[in-house]
């Protein structure tokens, strides 16, 4: 079995990154993590690359600030890097800045994030709070293919839990972090497989059960 050459791309703790770090270390697993990003010379989370012999680098945004289109500068890079590694699919996992269109459209259908919502509800930051203000009783994640609208690609799998009584911000964001955890795995599996396929890039269709739609957790998750 070929395995899909992954590049995760971060800006923080990378704790999904070390789930599909260990993920992808089962010898089944048809994708493999060839690369790790970060946008940010501190984040955390390219220690799990180091630790894991998976080549990481840093491409600060910050040093493109004077370019006459920073964001164009700092993505052409990106974009060379990428090509050089021979990537195939690339995972957002905590990257805090949004992508331009000429980027996202140059890699259409072939990038992956994951949002701790039910999307389409509760798009953007400061979720959990939203969340819990609104009163709605199921929460969860989503993981989608990355299109030019942020928080609106084609949804491949979602994981989902109660809202209990007493979830605070920190509580409810650490349970629905376990979840993400699982799906984020399992949905990368399905579109390197080719069990998930992205038809007219405005829909995934499914061909087997291996992707959580609407798993509901159980309150003492």
């Amino acid at each position: 079995m070929r395995r899909k050459r992954v590049a995760v791309i971060i800006s923080g703790r990378g704790s999904n990154l070390r789930a599909l770090i260990g993920a992808s270390e089962k010898p089944n697993y048809p994708a493999t993590i060839a690369l790790i990003i970060s946008n940010r010379p501190g984040a955390e989370g390219l220690e799990h690359g180091i630790a894991s012999n998976i080549p990481t680098l840093v491409i600060d945004h910050e040093r493109f600030r004077d370019a006459p289109n920073p964001k164009a500068a700092f993505e052409e890079q990106l974009n060379d890097i990428l090509h050089a590694n021979e990537i195939e699919l690339v995972c957002l996992a905590g990257f805090m800045r949004l992508l331009s269109d000429d980027f996202v459209n140059s890699w259409a259908g072939r990038i992956l994030n994951i949002h701790p919502s039910l999307l389409p509800a509760f798009r953007g930051l400061h979720v959990q709070r939203r969340t819990l203000e609104s009163g709605v009783k199921i929460a969860g994640c989503t993981v989608h293919i990355v299109s030019s609208e942020m928080d609106a690609g084609p949804i491949i799998g979602q994981a989902a839990l109660c809202v209990q009584p007493d979830d605070t911000i920190e509580s409810l964001t650490e349970r629905i972090l376990r979840l993400e955890h699982t799906l984020y795995p399992a949905c990368l599996a399905a579109i390197a497989s080719g069990s998930a396929k992205l038809i007219d890039g405005a829909k995934v269709a499914l061909e087997c059960a291996s992707v959580p739609i609407s798993t509901i957790a159980t309150p003492s998750s």
